[in-house]
């Protein structure tokens, strides 16, 4: 399996060195952005569109998907051509985060090169910690590809990148009739957030809020 930080900066791994990793996998972390060994590589944007609406119509919701390739090439923040200098996994080294492009994006391959799974993620803040952390917007991993740890190192991944920039937290959410998400994320020792209510605003009601004092 090979891990595309596809839009942030990691470094060689070798999955042996940590025991959160299931499966015995090639030591290589690429970036479609990045250039590698004889050409560069350029972010896999049908890929990831691909798999987004296959999370979609898993999740019943196939027909609210806006998403094109366009709009995702344009809310993206990508890897930078070549690795930070001491081959660190810092986010510092990524092209920097905007309010227009928000969002980075790991995208994880089989051993074919096939796309098998991705991570959507940004920056949050905790202003109790005073410390950054990350969103993860969506995690999904092919129906056919589950069951080897792939999930898990998309997390792990994550999770690193958290204790390297001194985060405080990773958190997510996950539908109450995904049991199975919910089995697996308690697994690995996420904990619900049983006190919490979710709130949005959206359609409408945004634009109707954004005038509310006009």
């Amino acid at each position: 399996m090979r891990l595309r930080g596809s839009y942030s900066a990691f470094p060689s791994f070798n999955s042996a060195s940590s025991a959160l990793d299931a499966p015995k996998l090639p030591p290589t972390l690429t970036d479609p952005g990045r250039s590698g060994p004889a050409s560069p590589e350029v972010p896999d944007v049908p890929a990831i569109l691909e798999l987004i609406r296959e999370l979609a119509d898993y999740e019943h919701e196939l027909d609210k998907v806006e998403a094109t390739e366009e709009k995702l090439l344009e809310t993206i923040a990508f890897a930078p051509s070549e690795p930070a200098a001491d081959g660190s996994s810092s986010s510092s080294a990524t092209e920097p985060t905007s309010p227009s492009k928000p969002a980075r994006c790991l995208v994880l391959l089989t051993p074919t090169g096939t796309p098998a799974g991705i991570a959507l993620y940004f920056y949050n803040y905790s202003t109790w910690r005073a410390r950054p952390g990350i969103y993860l917007e969506d995690l999904y991993v092919r129906q056919s590809e589950r069951g080897k740890g792939y999930g898990k190192r998309l997390l792990v991944e994550l999770a690193r990148e958290v204790v390297a920039m001194k985060g405080g937290r990773l958190e997510w959410s996950v539908l109450k009739w995904n049991e199975p998400s919910i089995r697996f994320y308690e697994s690995i020792g996420a904990r619900t957030m049983s006190e919490w209510v979710g709130m949005r605003v959206d359609g409408e009601g945004l634009d109707k809020l954004a005038s509310l004092l006009d």
